[in-house]
């Protein structure tokens, strides 16, 4: 709003300044033009008085200028009004992760970037289930507030990394979903090529090392895998996904979750059964037809076990993960590296071949 207000002081100041070298009075107040004025008007223009001259002044002004402030309050409850429907996305998301148990009390918190230097996020010490339009803040790209009556969350700084590392991400949801954060304290890597969702909508997951939530080290923690992944493991804490929207971002969390559970599940069933390498190409060409981004597609890791966790085991030692309640999955080796192991096979058994064949027949010679 200061920026309109701005503009229509300056426009007027302006216009008062090099009046009579326009002719305003053809112009309506919605922009229009208007017919001429009838000449005898012009003639009774002359015998008016100073008061009535300032007032047709401030008239033509007003002529001018009216259509452009127009078009930017327009603009600026347009925009406003986007603004207040993001903040009802973020209630609605809040809502859901509180009745999923994801945010118990307090928990969690939701961002959405609306702006170069403006984030929109939810209020600490204030349960997600029970937000309201009003209770959602702003902060800028460097965590201060900039408006809002009730303070950001102070896990903002965590949001704020992920924009800077992602510029087209516009929302992130972080939360305590109970089995995903199993995951987190055990600090077990999850198993890879078990469900077709999960290969095809998430792929690798990384756990991150732990630090003290809230701080700029906690939010560094995220940098080595963000930018392979639309949903990180917090060690000792919980999750953290991002999207394109709000609605995106807080899908990743909750197909993870359920996926921890139906692996517990599963593991106290008996055993995780893992796809065949055929059936897991596959899955990962449908990834790729349908636009979702995965590293394993990707040159960089065309010759990683494809099921092995390989996308993340670099951060693995310093982060203390390591594989204790679910068996490995089954060597998956790149197609390259199985087409050189072909051949050294070959090579191998032509090479015992050889040497059969020259012990024959020294044998044969001694006979």
């Amino acid at each position: 709003m200061p920026t309109i207000l701005g503009f229509w002081t300056q426009s007027k100041s302006k216009l008062r300044n090099s009046h009579g070298s326009f002719n305003s009075s053809n112009f309506g107040w919605d922009g229009t033009t208007r017919r001429p004025r009838r000449a005898w008007s012009c003639h009774c223009r002359s015998a008016t008085t100073p008061f009535q001259d300032s007032e047709h002044a401030k008239l033509e002004v007003l002529s001018l200028v009216t259509p452009y402030f127009s078009l930017l309050l327009l603009l600026y409850v347009h925009i406003m009004t986007n603004v207040h429907r993001l903040k009802q996305d973020i209630c609605e998301i809040g809502r859901r992760i509180y009745n999923k148990g994801f945010a118990a009390a307090n928990d969690g918190n939701i961002t959405v970037r609306v702006g170069e230097n403006e984030v929109l996020c939810t209020p600490t010490m204030h349960s997600k289930g029970f937000l309201k339009p009003d209770d959602i803040c702003t902060v800028d790209m460097q965590g201060n507030q900039i408006a809002g009556r009730k303070k950001r969350s102070s896990e903002a700084l965590l949001h704020l990394e992920i924009y800077r590392q992602r510029p087209e991400i516009k929302s992130v949801v972080h939360c305590h979903p109970p089995h995903a954060t199993a995951f987190a304290v055990a600090r077990e890597p999850i198993p890879q090529c078990v469900l077709p969702e999960v290969e095809v909508f998430l792929g690798d997951v990384p756990i991150t090392q732990y630090e003290t939530p809230g701080s700029q080290h906690f939010a560094d923690t995220i940098i080595p895998f963000v930018k392979n992944t639309n949903v990180i493991i917090l060690a000792n804490h919980g999750t953290v996904s991002y999207g394109e929207d709000v609605e995106r971002a807080y899908w990743w969390t909750e197909i993870l979750d359920a996926y921890c559970r139906i692996l517990m599940l599963a593991k106290s069933l008996g055993r995780v059964n893992f796809f065949t390498e055929e059936k897991e190409r596959e899955l990962l060409e449908l990834k790729k037809n349908w636009g979702f981004g995965d590293p394993r597609n990707t040159s960089d890791f065309e010759n990683c076990d494809i099921c092995a966790n390989d996308i993340f085991r670099d951060g693995w030692q310093a982060a203390g993960v390591e594989r204790r309640a679910f068996d490995a999955p089954p060597p998956m080796p790149a197609q390259s590296s199985e087409r050189s192991a072909t051949v050294t096979v070959a090579d191998h058994e032509e090479l015992i071949q050889t040497i059969t064949a020259r012990v024959v027949a020294a044998i044969n010679e001694r006979g």
